[in-house]
C-alpha cells in the first residue's frame, strides 16, 4: 500500500484509475485503485493507492500460530462490535461512557473505535 500525495490542483481521487480488461476478469490482470477516507479519524493520511499487478502474490512463509490468533481475535472483536453497536439495550450507556472519555487524554475519538477498545478488552479477559 502506498501513500498518495497530490498537488494543489487535485484534492482527492476515489475509484479505479486502471481496471483490468473484461475478458480477464477481476482476479486476472492489473488494476490501480485510489481511495480517499472520509470517516472521522486522527490520522492525517487519508489518501491511498492500491496496485495489483499481473503476478499473483505468493506467500513465502507459512502462517504462524500468532498470526492465526490475531486473525481470530480480529474476527471475534469485529463481530462483537457489530452486535454491540446495534444493541439498543446497551447503546445509551455505551454512548454516555464514550462521551465521558472522548476528551480525556488517551480517549477514543470515535464511537466505533471506543467499541473496538471495549470489545477488545472483553475478548482479552475472556481468553485469560
Amino acid at each position: 500500500m502506498a501513500y498518495v500525495k497530490w498537488n494543489a490542483a487535485i484534492e482527492f481521487v476515489k475509484g479505479a484509475l486502471q481496471k483490468p480488461k473484461k475478458k480477464e476478469g477481476h482476479k486476472h490482470g492489473s488494476y490501480l485503485i485510489g481511495t480517499h477516507r472520509e470517516a472521522a479519524t486522527t490520522n492525517p493520511n487519508c489518501n491511498r493507492a492500491y496496485v495489483k499487478g499481473i503476478d499473483a502474490y505468493d506467500r513465502s512463509t507459512p502462517v504462524t500460530a500468532d498470526e492465526l490468533a490475531i486473525r481470530a481475535r480480529f474476527t471475534a472483536v469485529g463481530r462483537a462490535v457489530a452486535v454491540r453497536a446495534k444493541n439498543m439495550s446497551t447503546y445509551q450507556t455505551d454512548y454516555a461512557a464514550f462521551k465521558a472519555q472522548k476528551d480525556q487524554p488517551g480517549g477514543r475519538k470515535t464511537f466505533k473505535s471506543y467499541l473496538w477498545q471495549v470489545c477488545g478488552e472483553a475478548y482479552d479477559e475472556s481468553q485469560g
